[in-house]
C-alpha cells in the first residue's frame, strides 16, 4: 500500500471531470502513477457533493470526511495558503490540511496543493 490521501477542496457543484483533471494535475506534478492514491478527504461540509462522490466510486476510494474544525490544527504544516480559505476554515488550504487530516499521524505533505478554477487538490503520505 502507497498511504497516499488526496486531499480535496471544491467549489460546490463541482464536476466529476473537474475534480479528476485536478487530481490527474497533482498527480503529474507530484510525479506519481493514477492509481496511487488509496483515499480522497475533503471538507466534512463537502463529503456529499455528487462530483466528489462519483469520482470516490469510480476508482473504489474511501471518501474520507474531515470536519472543519478539525482543518486548523494543520495549519503550520500547510505549504501554501489562500487567504480566502484562511478566513473561511482556519487554514491555508483545505486541500493541504484534509490530505494530512486523513493520512493520520506522522503524515507527510508531498505534493503541495494544485489549484483550478473550481478545484484544489495536494497530496500527503502516511508515515510507515
Amino acid at each position: 500500500m502507497s498511504g497516499i490521501t488526496a486531499g480535496i477542496g471544491l467549489r460546490p457543484g463541482t464536476s466529476e471531470a473537474d475534480i479528476e483533471a485536478c487530481l490527474a494535475q497533482t498527480l503529474a506534478a507530484a510525479n506519481l502513477p493514477p492509481g496511487v492514491i488509496e483515499r480522497l478527504a475533503t471538507l466534512a461540509s463537502r463529503q456529499g457533493e455528487p462530483g466528489l462522490t462519483a469520482l470516490a466510486q469510480a476508482h473504489h476510494l474511501t471518501l474520507v470526511a474531515i470536519p472543519d474544525e478539525a482543518l486548523a490544527g494543520f495549519e503550520a504544516a500547510c505549504a501554501t495558503r489562500s487567504t480566502r480559505i484562511s478566513g473561511l476554515y482556519g487554514v491555508g488550504s483545505v486541500a493541504e490540511a484534509a490530505a494530512l487530516a486523513a493520512a493520520g499521524p506522522g503524515a507527510t505533505l508531498i505534493q503541495p496543493r494544485i489549484a483550478t478554477a473550481r478545484v484544489t487538490c495536494a497530496l500527503a503520505r502516511s508515515a510507515a
